[in-house]
């Protein structure tokens, strides 16, 4: 996609609020398993009669009374806990300044279009979009007390997995989460694009289910999610061109050996073809190295048309980039506090400039747009 079809998603003005729904539950063995995406594949008219078919079979089951969900799930052995809910949509707001949700990135409204005729004839939130903010110690002191108690459901999916599920309907702690979480302002870590559907939904179907979309909201200073970076490789592009424009920039460049895995400090973006390693040392810039990447080193390599692909493993940007005869360029991953920063200032990152992990597999929490 062309980078000039991307926009700012719309903002939503708050207060932030969460409501319960009816949950949809996959079977513990079929989430995680590969096979599951079937489900939800093309032709999407047919997914709601094939849902039907796997409640049938008892491979779905729909919680009979609406909740608030306390969701803590465990991989690679980091924990995450959050709360799930569906995101009030009816209010818009302006800019980043009266916003509730900030978006970091832009949206294809191509492919907004896309998942929202797609989550439509689906009649489904297949899974949470995931919202990060700084809770408030009484919200955490309150989700402990919530947490101390048995789950409602407790499992490790086909994917490894483990879960911990609380159906939270008592009217005082709902109160309570709603009132802790109003003030917050939540960061988008993943689901821009659904989140942008979202919102086209709710505004071609006022006063229906679409007026709230499937959301997952995580304390940053409770169970914080981890950031990682995404890889560029530039195909075509020879790593001494790369640091011809970087001399050019006046970016004192070094060569060492380095090891792939090797994750570069904040301020160190490094260059390889797969044979060389350099070191280029960016001077103090506003924003992150992804945009200083994007913003400044690309347009002054001379190749006008570089293709550039995004990869997470600096492995995979590694060989993908000596495969192409180009140039990897191995970023070092912002703190939750920069892709913040860049979010209340309005910015956005380049496309694909964040990977927050870990995420939950599909199917634990899904909601049914004709149940509410």
């Amino acid at each position: 996609m062309d980078a000039s079809d991307v926009v700012t998603p719309p903002y939503l003005a708050g207060p932030l609020s969460l409501l319960p729904f009816a949950a949809q539950l996959l079977q513990p063995s079929r989430i995680g398993d590969p096979g599951t995406g079937r489900l939800f594949a093309r032709p999407y008219r047919s997914v709601h009669a094939r849902l039907r078919h796997w409640r049938e079979r008892g491979w779905i089951t729909t919680d009979p009374h609406p909740a608030i969900y306390l969701h803590e799930y465990s991989s690679a052995g980091r924990t995450v806990r959050g709360i799930v809910g569906t995101l009030e949509l009816g209010q818009r707001g302006t800019g980043p300044a009266m916003s509730r949700v900030l978006p970091h990135e832009g949206i294809h409204p191509a492919q907004v279009d896309e998942l929202a005729a797609r989550m439509g004839e689906m009649r489904l939130n297949p899974a949470p979009i995931l919202l990060v903010h700084r809770g408030s110690p009484a919200l955490r002191r309150l989700l402990g007390d919530i947490s101390a108690a048995p789950p409602t459901r407790q499992f490790e999916d086909a994917g490894g997995q483990r879960h911990r599920l609380w159906a939270v309907r008592a009217p005082e702690e709902l109160a309570a989460i709603q009132d802790e979480i109003a003030p917050s302002r939540a960061l988008i870590a993943d689901g821009h694009h659904r989140y942008a559907a979202y919102l086209r939904m709710q505004a071609e179907s006022p006063g229906t289910d679409a007026d709230s979309g499937l959301a997952m909201l995580v304390d940053h200073v409770d169970t914080p999610l981890q950031l990682h970076a995404i890889h560029r490789a530039l195909a075509g592009v020879r790593l001494d061109r790369a640091l011809d424009a970087l001399t050019t920039l006046g970016v004192p460049v070094e060569f060492r050996p380095v090891a792939v895995a090797a994750a570069p400090d904040a301020a160190t973006l490094l260059l390889t073809d797969g044979h060389r390693w350099a070191l280029a040392r960016l001077p103090p810039h506003p924003g992150t190295v992804v945009e200083y990447v994007h913003d400044t080193l690309l347009p002054a390599i001379e190749r006008r048309s570089q293709r550039v692909s995004h990869h997470p493993d600096p492995e995979e940007a590694v060989s993908t980039a000596h495969r192409r005869r180009g140039t990897a360029l191995i970023l070092p991953a912002p703190t939750f506090e920069q892709v913040l920063e860049v979010a209340v200032a309005g910015r956005l990152l380049p496309e694909k400039a964040t990977s927050f992990q870990p995420k939950p597999h599909l199917g634990v929490l899904m909601r049914s747009l004709n149940d509410g």
